[in-house]
């Protein structure tokens, strides 16, 4: 007779406890960027409603961004460090292609023996980590879960690059998940359409670089291509992500969206005809873009400035690199 394997099953239902945040140390301006792609203030203003981004000093990578969000996120959680089981951080800059920015985090925070790992989905990389600590501790792998998105995209940005260098900050967001008496996060709706990959992405490789047949491998885009992507298709997602949850746009207390480009937020909001009511995220006109740290950052900020939100429900959706998507309806700690 065969014997029966134990498949683990956990709570019926899960929510973000508390948020933390860390920006790079340095106000970066828009004149300090223009001499090098021939541009003004204005036009940076105009195209994308940045004033000025945080920026890491040299020192400061994406794990050091990381360990401090994470460290916040969990102080204010609650829960002890030793009872996070799992450390989930998105990222494209990770200094080093190995070791993990998790593993190296799970140990600042103190939460060794954690499973530790890192995800690539640009962009959409935080949404993709809610969706798998959620799973996790649903499916009895894990009670608590830290999920972190970090960048420090000045690494990987060329000063003269006209199409995506003015965009781009540093910083690291990250919130606590575990278990919960009532659905705190709803359905994630995600996919990719890796047939487009050269609209965003790296302009080469490191083995390239390596063999001295290219640069060093920076971030570049199709700033039409990606524009229309995003307010046309990604629109369309997030009005799943409201279905799948069984709510409606009317039900949201808050917006955020990838801080991508104020011109985008603007436009998804319009497409999806959100009351005055709904509070949006719109970090990017002091922070820049962020990549994957984009969404817990601007949501980290909201709730400071509106602590009323608690309690109230909130629409992320993440996109970029790779056409990568993701979108859910969380319900806000």
């Amino acid at each position: 007779m065969t014997r029966p394997l134990i498949q683990p099953t956990g709570p019926a239902h899960t929510r973000i406890y508390s948020y933390g945040a860390a920006r790079g140390e340095i106000a970066v301006p828009n004149e300090e960027l223009v001499g090098p792609i021939d541009s003004s203030d204005e036009w940076i203003r105009q195209r994308t409603g940045i004033v000025t981004r945080t920026r890491a000093v040299k020192e400061t990578t994406a794990i050091e961004l990381a360990t401090d969000a994470a460290r916040e996120a969990i102080e204010r959680s609650g829960v002890p460090a030793s009872d996070v089981d799992a450390v989930i951080v998105a990222t494209v800059s990770n200094p080093k292609q190995t070791p993990s920015v998790s593993a190296i985090v799970a140990d600042r925070v103190g939460a060794n023996p954690a499973a530790a790992f890192d995800l690539n989905a640009a962009c959409a990389g935080f949404a993709y980590g809610v969706a798998q600590a959620d799973a996790l501790i649903r499916g009895g792998i894990a009670n608590y879960v830290v999920v972190v998105g970090a960048e420090k995209l000045s690494d990987i940005v060329d000063p003269a690059d006209r199409s995506i260098s003015f965009l781009l900050g540093d910083g690291a967001g990250a919130v606590v998940i575990g278990p919960s008496d009532s659905p705190g996060i709803g359905p994630t709706v995600w996919g990719s359409d890796g047939s487009k990959a050269d609209a965003v992405g790296m302009n080469y490789t490191l083995t390239e670089f390596r063999d001295g047949e290219a640069p060093w491998p920076t971030l570049r885009q199709e700033g039409p291509t990606v524009f229309r992507w995003a307010v046309w298709e990604m629109v369309k997602v997030a009005r799943q992500a409201l279905e799948a949850a069984g709510v409606e746009a009317s039900d949201l207390a808050a917006f955020v969206p990838h801080q991508a480009n104020m011109r985008i937020i603007d436009e998804f909001a319009k497409q999806l005809g959100l009351p005055e009511t709904v509070v949006i995220g719109r970090d990017i006109e002091t922070t820049g873009n962020t990549s994957a740290a984009s969404i817990p950052l601007a949501t980290h900020r909201l709730l400071e400035e509106h602590p009323e939100l608690s309690g109230g429900l909130a629409l992320q959706i993440g996109f970029g690199a790779g056409l990568v998507f993701g979108a859910q309806v969380v319900r806000l700690p």
